[in-house]
């Protein structure tokens, strides 16, 4: 079965957004680097999509002119393709050439993707369940994605951990196989 890595709004508009937080950041790159360097040496595709929203004008940092829909420092990365998108799925993520995440993948016969990057619940669980709605047979690389500490309506506060876990638990045998980064083979 042929696999791409897709790598999720690993960029550096987060790093303006006033919950972020980096005290999980060394060890999220270290694992995200991993498969990247993994499906590189393999010859597997390694897709990168990065997150835009304009509605704030060139200066949100999410605008393409704002120079933060970037790589975040310290990971290293030659995608062989990279996407834009404007909603919570990568799956509706478009080249420059206006070919569709799905579209390129189809086009390659890709049948299984690994998803990772930031945020566990948001992005990445959102292409998870769409890309499974779609067919694709999904990883999930729980460890090789990134959030942050929210807080509840009730007062509650869910720590990273606590996301992560309720992710795992609400994808695993339903729309992925839910595995720890070193588990993945491209």
């Amino acid at each position: 079965m042929k696999s791409a890595l897709i790598v999720v709004d690993v960029q550096q508009s987060f790093l303006h957004r006033p919950y972020w937080t980096d005290r999980e950041l060394p060890a999220f790159l270290q694992r995200l680097q991993g498969l990247v360097d993994r499906f590189a040496a393999s010859g597997s595709p390694v897709l990168q999509v990065f997150h835009v929203e304009e509605q704030d004008g060139p200066a949100g940092v999410f605008s393409r002119h704002s120079g933060f829909v970037d790589t975040l420092p310290g990971l290293v990365i030659t995608p062989d393709e990279v996407f834009y998108k404007s909603v919570h799925s990568a799956m509706f993520g478009s080249s420059v050439q206006g070919q569709s995440l799905d579209y390129w993948l189809r086009r390659r016969g890709i049948e299984r993707l690994v998803v990772t990057g930031i945020r566990t619940e948001q992005c990445c669980e959102t292409t998870t369940r769409h890309a499974s709605d779609l067919g694709y047979s999904v990883t999930y690389a729980l460890d090789a994605t990134l959030t942050f500490p929210m807080v509840s309506e009730s007062g509650r506060t869910f720590s990273a951990d606590d996301i992560r876990e309720r992710t795992g638990l609400v994808l695993a045998g339903r729309f992925a196989e839910v595995v720890k980064a070193e588990a993945v083979s491209p």
